[in-house]
Order: structure tokens, then sequence, then C-alpha cells
């Protein structure tokens, strides 16, 4: 296990932002060649696929990992700490790129006796283009994986405790800009312009009372206003033209689809009404992701054969993960794994992935392997 750290302690030191993995792809590309992979390619922006082959017919079985960090400072005294100011390794990704590392160690000793295990270094999960990237590249398809297994460290669980659901296990979510376009005039005069400013407070709240409509929706919806520009600073002008952002998020993709619709639809006669055009765009789309019942049952009898506790949730996460590009038309598993109760939240300056959940996560994704192509 030395050298599997010492690979999340150099990971960590040297993060880079979504579509620029250049040096971790290469990084991870030299660790998993060493292990003579049948075959390597890349896809995505930055990202590799390494496969090993069974003897034997088969399915196809991969594991996936990200690649990026965020761009948010780290806070720390770690001898590892990140050298990259401004962007650092503060979701856990340097320690998910290490686990699979491992696994990589474990099925060049133990080959499958049959089918394609493969090995999935992920681009730009942070900004969702990654996933949807490869999965439309030519590799991927042609690749035509029959089963998709991932995890997540989560803090605020018990360290090792493997977390479950069937179904929905993170939210679909998508960024909504809405521009408005009014005519601007002078302050003494504002009956000459249309000031966007009403129709802004109207928006949102319209937005508010949506949220709570929950018998529009089969499971939680929510709505998060996150930024809006209204004209320029200038005490002397009344502004003729806005911008609103939200975050739209959902439990199910029906629901999301549904909220879309009715929140285009009230936001537009808001704008028909305050006489203002009004165009929508959407973007950082995330759908949510489906965990199989198949996979799930994999991934728990695996997490009792390691003797680890296995806890069921009964919501999904509110947090999105584009994992679910692919839960949307392959078998899916995706499961957390407990970073500890007491440790740093996600995306926090503190936050440092445990190293002993490095060891947890070769296990469990050995074991899946195992169970599905060496048995």
């Amino acid at each position: 296990m030395k050298d599997i750290i010492a690979l999340r302690h150099y990971l960590h030191q040297h993060p880079e932002l979504s579509n620029h993995e250049v040096e971790t792809a290469t990084t991870l590309s030299a660790f998993i060649q060493a292990l003579h992979p049948a075959a390597t390619f890349d896809v995505g922006s930055t990202g590799k696929i390494a496969l090993f082959k069974g003897a034997a017919a088969g399915p196809t079985v991969l594991f996936r990992a990200e690649l990026d960090a965020l761009p948010i400072g780290e806070i720390s005294t770690l001898p590892y700490r990140s050298q990259n100011g401004g962007v650092a390794h503060l979701c856990g990704h340097d320690g998910h790129m290490s686990i699979l590392a491992g696994l990589a160690q474990y099925i060049a000793r133990n080959k499958p006796t049959k089918g394609t295990v493969g090995l999935l270094f992920q681009p730009a999960e942070e900004v969702e283009q990654g996933a949807r990237d490869v999965l439309h590249s030519k590799v991927f398809q042609q690749l035509k994986p029959d089963y998709m297994f991932a995890l997540h460290n989560i803090p605020g669980y018990p360290l090792h405790q493997v977390i479950l659901k069937e179904g929905s296990f993170s939210a679909a979510s998508q960024g909504m800009t809405v521009t408005l376009s009014g005519k601007t005039a002078h302050a003494a005069e504002p009956e000459n312009g249309l000031n966007p400013a009403t129709a802004i407070a109207r928006i949102i709240d319209a937005m508010h009372r949506l949220r709570t409509e929950d018998e529009l929706f089969e499971q939680r919806i929510l709505i998060t206003i996150i930024h809006i520009q209204l004209g320029e600073i200038a005490f002397g002008t009344s502004p003729g033209h806005a911008i609103i952002r939200m975050t739209l998020r959902a439990f199910e993709n029906r629901d999301m689809e549904q909220l879309t619709k009715i929140a285009t639809s009230r936001i537009r006669q808001i704008a028909q009404k305050e006489r203002l055009g009004c165009s929508i765009e959407f973007s950082e789309v995330f759908p949510a992701t489906m965990n199989d019942a198949e996979c799930v049952s994999i991934v728990e009898d695996v997490a009792k054969h390691c003797d680890l506790s296995v806890v069921q949730r009964q919501q999904p996460f509110s947090w999105s993960e584009d994992f679910g590009y692919y839960t949307s038309t392959i078998k899916g598993g995706f499961f957390g794994i407990g970073a500890g109760t007491e440790q740093a939240a996600l995306h926090n300056p503190d936050y440092d992935f445990p190293d002993a959940l490095l060891k947890t996560g070769i296990d469990l994704f050995s074991n899946i392997y195992r169970k599905l192509l060496c048995e």
C-alpha cells in the first residue's frame, strides 16, 4: 500500500482543473502501463481507459475514477499540500484515482478468466462535461460495457461504512441562466425605460413558490438562486438589462423535466407581462445517478464479504454526479464510503482524503471484479 499512498500524495500535490488534467493523466498512464494492460485508449479531453482481458467470453465491466481538482485554495499544513495555487483536490478525486490504480495492481496479479475489465480515468467530472464526452466517444461506444461501478468518499459517515441506495442515488441538477432585456433610461425618468427589477422580484417569488408545490413532483425538487446582475453601478441610470442565474435540482430525471418545463414557462410569462425580452440557457447538466438493483446487490454482498458496515439510504443525496450519464444506458453501481464523522466536508478548503480508505476502496472494487469476471 505504500506505493498507492505515495501516488495519492503526489496527485494531491499536483492538482489540475477540469479538462486540463494533462500531467495527472500522464502520471497515471505511466503507472498503469507498467502493469501491461491488454490495451489503452485516450478518451475525452484528457481521459484514459486501460483494458485487461480474459481468455473466455464474458461481460465487460468498467470501474471509473475522476481526474479533476477544484478551483479552491487549500488550507493545510500537510507535507503533500497542493503546489498549485488556488487549485486543490478537495473532493477526494486523488483518492479515487489511487484506488483505481490499486485495483489495476490487483488485476495484473489476478487476470480475469473471462470477459473484459476496464479502468476509466475520466476528466472533467466537476463540470459534468467529462462523462458526457466519454459516453459519446467512439472508443466507449465500441467498448459497450455491461456494468459500470464507481465510488465516492462521503464525510459525515463512519470511516469505511458503505452507503448504498437502489434507484436514484444522487440528484439531477442544471444551471439555468435567464437574460432579461428591457430599455435603459435616465434614473430621473424611469418611465421612459423598461427596468427588469420588478421582473426579477416576481421571478424570485415565483421560483420560491414553485419549490413548495409538492403535488407537481414525485420527489423533492430544489431551486437555488445563485447570482443576479442588474444593469451597471451607475446611480444616474435605470437599467435595461439583467441576468439571473439559478440551480435546479430534482431527485428523479422525470421531475427535472417537469421542473424545467414549469420554471421556463413561468419565467417567460413574467417577462412577457413586464414587456421584456427573455432568453434562457442551461449549463452543467447532471442527470440523476440511477443505481441498478443487481449492481447494488453485488456491492452489498461484497461489502459484507469484506466485513464492512452497510447502510441503505432512504433518500438520494442532493448533490450531483456526472456518473448519471452512464447509468442512463448502462447497468451502474455508484456507492459511497464513509470518510469519517469528523472529516471536513467535500469542497471545503481543509478537506483531505483519508489514506485509510485506499485499502477499503481497493478491496471493494477487487471483490466486485472477482465476482463478475473471475468466478
